[in-house]
């Protein structure tokens, strides 16, 4: 009797035997993507090393006039901050500006001067010229050090100065070099980081495999490729949140030990400031059964006759000294939270209960944020197994790529306070929602899926009340059978279209019953009652708003500089007198996801699509999608202003009718066209031609798809890596500084 042993060698020579030409293929493809990341990490990203190998480094320790202390070291100070050097009559290839590593992490600014044989005279930037650009070097990266100019011929003097008014003074330099020697470098994030990247644009060339396995016929493997496309997915996002470590609010021995507590595995602190623990704030109020904040208002607030007009408070609190709460709602006395209750009941106050401790924000918006790839990535594929027949795997993916990269999740990531997790609780809702409704529409099982459907997108209210626009697509799902066919006078329909509405209006009355009991009101959410930068009871809808925040939100074009991360704030200017609340935005969605010009093709596709189908569920959805996203679009405009983080409440709809537009367009693309009757060719000709026309239109599809999906990544990826006030980056610019040094690496 064979082992064990025996058993799987055997099977696995029969898989080999029966599957050689796949795995040497996939073997082969695997040596030439680490062969050409190593070639990249190792030689490429390493330029400095070889360039720097064969020049002869001068170090000009003797020449520097500064403080120097007993321990060797100099000391730049705030009344001498630069060091000069004369007649150096030498070629200058580098410098090395080598500060010590013992003193505080800080990322430093230089102002390098320079005379050569074009400049007897140090220059600056004129009205036709730029100068030397200011560089930044952190103390705690030695890549940083090193700095490379570009002069014309020996270089007679140089002058080095520290510039800027955050400076920690003294700062400790231990030398400066010239035509310093460049060490090898190999940084293993960024030689995996291109290792992914190629992996990536090796899997989906247009000639790969992908784009051959349609998903109804091969649904086995092709829900393999899906599954393992959402763990990296997941994975990628779980890694850029805990990038952003001063967001994250959990400490451990070796991350954000600066918080750690010193007993615990893991222990949870606050971030954000005092307005940005509002949820848990309620969470410990509901426990002792309370539906405002323990935190008491002021006696000046509570004797303002506008407490909610701002440049009044900020006038009461200067006389006073008394601070309060911003971004609260307060109404009769008491501080409340106006945002949706649905996170508090899901996250924070259970987790109160168990361990008495906070709720770490960010935790809740990476579980949101998780759970929405995995509930959007489930509705596309039913959207192209039970709607389409001929969408492969290659083409699902890039348009689930797109969607997921696309649709704002990943902003939200890169800020996980309060403001975004109600946003991702509801788009988390909304998705799982739809995906139950579709799976209900050809279930045995329908008032199960319609009840947990329709229970998901009700609770949409009590997050992001403006994305249950989305519960407008139960027209165009349930119209036909219940209405057209009249399945609602059944006893059976009229049981499922019970457990359709059944959630709606249990949600609604506790929603209500909890408004209700805070504002009297059983409709009012509190948010005119929000200590804001404007009166939020006076704003009102105007028109006027509206032109600016559309042109915003859809049509600006980025602004683009040429170093990294290459993008910039957009400029803003609006010819409306009146107050607009506006924070940085990075380009309208129209300009920096290309992918959504496929919607300028909507109208011969809606009619295509059509054309073949008896019933219009697919076009219906399309315009209900598109509609909603430019209403609420409107509505935050309108109540709230021009936000970056507001792009996750629209761009969502906008994506899922490219996807459906997509999937219509790959349906159809053997049906065009190929050649006319009469044209003069032979019949052969015209065989060939029909044989050979239609896999060179679907490579046309899949090539420009992959470019416009490609070019709407960058953008998102660009914009999670672009310094923000309050990121990462502004909290710990030296260490973020690291990331710069590794993506340009010729500097």
């Amino acid at each position: 009797m064979p082992t064990l042993r025996e058993n799987i060698a055997y099977h696995l020579r029969c898989f080999y035997k029966l599957n050689e030409a796949a795995i040497k293929h996939i073997l082969r493809c695997i040596a030439v993507v680490l062969a050409v990341a190593l070639f990249l990490e190792t030689v490429v990203f390493n330029i400095n090393f070889y360039t720097t190998a064969g020049l002869d480094t001068i170090n000009l320790k003797n020449k520097i006039d500064l403080h120097e202390g007993k321990d060797d070291v100099f000391r730049f100070a705030s009344m001498d901050h630069e060091v000069e050097f004369t007649d150096l009559n030498t070629h200058i290839s580098n410098i090395k500006v080598d500060f010590s590593h013992d003193q505080p992490a800080q990322l430093l600014t230089l102002k390098i001067q320079f005379t050569d044989d074009a400049h007897s005279t140090y220059f600056d930037s004129t009205e036709y010229t730029e100068g030397v650009p200011l560089v930044e070097v952190s103390t705690m990266s030695d890549q940083s050090k090193f700095i490379n100019l570009n002069t014309t011929g020996a270089v007679r003097n140089l002058k080095i100065s520290l510039v800027g008014d955050d400076i920690q003074y003294p700062v400790r330099l231990n030398t400066i070099y010239l035509n310093a020697h460049h060490p090898f470098h190999f940084n293993p994030v960024r030689f995996f980081a291109v290792l992914s990247v190629v992996s990536l644009i090796c899997l989906f060339r247009p000639s790969s495999f992908i784009y051959r396995m349609r998903m109804r016929e091969n649904p086995v493997r092709s829900r393999i490729g899906i599954v393992a496309a959402v763990v990296i997915e997941c994975a990628l996002c779980a890694t850029f949140l805990f990038y952003g470590s001063n967001m994250v609010g959990v400490a451990t021995s070796s991350y954000n030990y600066g918080e750690w507590d010193g007993t615990s595995l893991v222990n949870s602190f606050e971030v954000g400031g005092d307005n940005a623990q509002q949820y848990a704030e309620l969470a410990k109020s509901m426990a002792q059964r309370k539906l405002y904040l323990e935190e008491e208002p002021p006696e000046w607030l509570k004797a303002m006759d506008n407490p909610y007009d701002k440049g009044m408070r900020d006038e009461a609190q200067k006389e006073t000294g008394e601070g309060y709460l911003f971004d609260v709602a307060y109404y009769d006395g008491h501080y409340y939270v106006y945002f949706g209750v649905v996170p508090v009941l899901l996250f924070y106050l259970p987790f109160y209960l168990l361990t008495g401790s906070p709720f770490p924000t960010a935790l809740g918006v990476l579980i949101a944020c998780l759970l929405f790839i995995c509930g959007a990535s489930a509705l596309l594929d039913r959207f192209a197994r039970h709607h389409f027949d001929r969408v492969t795997l290659g083409i699902y993916l890039v348009v689930q790529v797109a969607f997921i990269s696309s649709c704002g999740m990943l902003y939200l990531l890169k800020f996980p306070t309060f403001y975004s997790l109600p946003i991702a609780c509801g788009l988390m809702f909304s998705v799982w929602g739809l995906y139950f409704w579709m799976c209900g529409r050809g279930s045995s099982k329908r008032h199960l899926f319609f009840a947990l459907g329709s229970l998901c997108m009700a609770l949409v209210a009590g997050c992001r009340p403006q994305l249950l626009l989305l519960s407008l697509l139960a027209f165009p799902l349930f119209w036909r059978p219940y209405i057209s066919k009249r399945r609602i006078f059944t006893r059976e329909g009229f049981t499922e279209f019970l457990c359709l509405i059944g959630p709606y209006l249990v949600v609604a009355a506790g929603i209500m019953l909890y408004n209700h009991a805070r504002f009297g009101s059983l409709t009012d959410f509190g948010a005119n009652y929000n200590l804001t930068v404007n009166d939020m009871t006076q704003r009102g809808w105007v028109l006027g708003r509206i032109a600016p925040a559309l042109f915003t939100y859809f049509l600006q074009p980025p602004d683009m500089v040429g170093a990294f991360p290459y993008l910039q704030p957009a400029d803003f200017a609006t010819t409306y007198l009146g107050q607009t609340i506006k924070e940085v935005t990075f380009g309208g969605i129209f300009w920096c996801y290309p992918v959504l010009w496929v919607l300028f093709f909507l109208r011969p596709l809606v009619s295509l699509r059509d054309s073949q189908r008896a019933t219009r569920t697919i076009t219906g959805t399309i315009f209900v999608l598109l509609l909603s996203g430019v209403a609420i679009a409107v509505v935050d405009a309108e109540m709230a202003g021009i936000l970056q983080r507001y792009y996750a409440d629209f761009s969502f709809m906008f994506l899922a009718a490219v996807v459906l537009l997509v999937f219509i367009a790959n349906e159809n693309i053997d049906d065009l066209p190929l050649a006319r009757k009469g044209s003069g060719y032979s019949r052969s000709v015209l065989k060939r031609r029909e044989t050979l026309r239609p896999p060179t239109l679907r490579s046309l599809l899949t090539k420009t798809l992959l470019i416009l999906v490609a070019l709407g990544v960058g953008y998102s990826v660009l914009l999670c890596l672009t310094p923000e006030t309050g990121w990462y980056s502004d909290i710990y610019p030296w260490a973020y500084h690291d990331l710069v040094e590794a993506i340009q690496f010729w500097t």
